[in-house]
């Protein structure tokens, strides 16, 4: 069968798939987008988009027995549920392994937008110092860039995904294009006006969400429905189908080939290319090749670093470009503190529907300009105060007329706040082929082997102690600890693996996200990061994919790759 020649392959669909085909189709490539799952229409495929409880056979409580056969870790996400559930793999289908004492949280999404669907939407910029710590600290690699490289393209993907925000001027929050920023409300309100009198380090603001508050290309200002990660239909929250896939869509040039698992790259050893890749049919098993001139992995960052690994040659038996011995090593994902809350007076508010997208947020202040002796690097917190609902019952004992009726009234207001903690880059934490274990398309599965250091152990007892000292500095009382064992993972901002580094010798990944081995083979998304910082890391994603696209562009027509 003849084969189809594209300018260009991207890998994936999700927040820097969709990127990617954006940018190399407007700049005037025939790319082809490849998703191992199923197609999902903008709008037509959000089937439980705002269905109620008594909708759901078992009330959005699902079906145990199922989901402890299949959804195993999946079901561990705060995201997942009766809702949802159809946007996350099934485990059993796609399993991984780990030691039993160092267990991970994989939480994924196989279908068009990846999960992008269900994602957080915490937009932040990495900061200055961000990019040279690994430098001044000795932990990890020098990034090959620093801010002010990326800052141009943060503010590119901002403008076009719509980024709701405020503008703070703090060091380790660069402020960026923002839409005004969402309400607080008037118990979170009182928690920054306290805070801000007596801690000027550490402002409270509203997270940066990609959440509309007034129109952008099309799509309508957030309504407040609360239900974000069952998908959008007017596009309020970003997501690719809300707005990358109609942008690459909108130019004629792209091709999208849904149930298309990615098995390998093809290697022409003689030229040093990437020629194309080898893929499996996901409903027949059928293998087919695609062949382009460039080739752009986005598929997460550890199916990225699968691909890699399970495209193994002659000249890179340890992996494909992996001359460096680095691929799949230097892991990383957020730690955390425990969930520091605390009961508080809050207005008696009739029961509502509905609720705010986002958290609130307070940007790193530690080791920005003092330095402790007990860890490197800083964490952020998120917090909220919000009155306990109905679903206060779901927990508590009580039968009967007088026990429903009291559910009507609201409870008690809580304020809470967590700290997300920088992880180190780490050689020990890393990712491998598991030569005994198999999907269900017979593709070797990922061994995954990370655990928390001494460092993030120190900083999350840190952020907890401080945590409970800023709540009572602002006058609440009886400030409890509730204990979190938080398994590496659980954040969903799994990366690393291929890291971006000015070394070839000690990194997979150069300054534009170009393979230092293979000239026209890329890695975008969260696979290129050297380090985790604190910040919640898509928005880095994006604007690295889109950088990195606009050099491979420029190089092509070069001739260069």
């Amino acid at each position: 069968m003849a084969k189809i020649r594209y300018d260009a392959i991207v890998i994936g669909s999700g927040i820097t798939g969709g990127w990617a085909a954006k940018e190399l189709t407007e700049r005037g490539l025939r790319v082809l987008m490849l998703e191992r799952g199923r197609a999902v229409e903008h709008g037509r495929d959000y089937t439980t988009e705002h269905a109620t409880p008594y909708n759901f056979k078992f009330r959005l409580l699902g079906d145990k027995l199922r989901y402890a056969r299949d959804y195993g870790v999946q079901s561990s996400s705060t995201f997942f549920n009766e809702a949802t559930e159809h946007f996350f793999v099934n485990d059993r289908l796609n399993p991984y392994s780990h030691d039993p004492q160092k267990p991970f949280t994989w939480i994924r999404g196989h279908q068009l937008g990846g999960r992008s669907l269900m994602w957080g939407r915490q937009s932040y910029r990495m900061a200055p110092l961000n990019f040279q710590e690994n430098a001044q600290d000795g932990h990890g690699c020098d990034w090959p860039i620093r801010y002010e490289d990326l800052a141009p393209w943060y503010s590119h993907v901002e403008k076009f995904i719509g980024v709701s925000g405020s503008a703070i001027r703090h060091p380790m929050s660069p402020d960026g294009e923002f839409q005004p920023a969402m309400p607080m409300n008037i118990v979170e309100r009182g928690f920054a006006e306290r805070a801000a009198k007596l801690f000027a380090d550490r402002p409270v603001t509203m997270s940066r969400l990609a959440n509309l508050t007034q129109p952008l290309n099309g799509r309508a200002p957030c309504h407040y429905c609360q239900y974000c990660e069952r998908g959008c239909s007017v596009g309020a929250y970003f997501s690719t189908q809300s707005g990358t896939l109609p942008a690459a869509r909108a130019t004629g040039r792209l091709t999208v080939a849904t149930d298309s698992i990615v098995h390998s790259i093809i290697y022409d050893e003689r030229k040093n290319r990437a020629r194309g890749v080898r893929v499996i049919d996901a409903n027949t098993k059928a293998t087919r090749e695609y062949e382009a001139k460039l080739v752009v992995l986005c598929a997460s960052a550890f199916e990225s670093v699968r691909i890699l690994l399970n495209s193994a040659t002659p000249r890179f038996p340890d992996g494909l470009a992996n001359s460096s011995g680095t691929l799949g090593r230097y892991i990383m994902d957020h730690a955390a503190s425990n969930l520091v809350t605390t009961q508080v007076d809050g207005p008696a508010v009739p029961n509502y529907s509905g609720g705010r997208p986002g958290p609130l947020h307070i940007p790193r202040f530690r080791n920005v300009h003092e330095r402790r002796s007990d860890y490197v690097r800083g964490y952020q917190y998120n917090g909220a105060a919000f009155p306990l609902g109905w679903q206060r019952g779901m927990q508590a004992e009580g039968i009967g007329a007088s026990f429903k009726h009291s559910l009507q009234r609201p409870g008690p207001w809580q304020l809470i706040l967590v700290a997300q903690c920088e992880a180190l880059p780490r050689a020990e934490n890393h990712i491998r082929l598991d030569t005994h274990l198999k999907d269900a398309w017979g593709i070797p599965a990922l061994h995954i082997d990370m655990t928390w250091g001494a460092n993030e152990a120190a900083m999350g007892k840190e952020a907890t102690a401080t945590a409970v000292e800023m709540l009572e500095a602002c006058g609440y009382k009886n400030v409890g600890v509730v204990p979190l064992p938080v398994v590496p993972g659980s954040a969903i901002h799994e990366m690393g693996g291929a890291r971006m580094g000015k070394d070839p010798r000690t990194s997979v990944l150069n300054a534009f996200n170009q393979t230092h081995d293979i000239p026209n083979l890329f890695v975008t998304d969260g696979a290129a990061m050297s380090s985790s910082s604190s910040a919640n890391p898509s928005l880095t994603y994006m604007a690295l994919t889109a950088r990195a696209c606009a050099h491979a562009v420029e190089a092509l027509k070069r001739r260069d790759i």
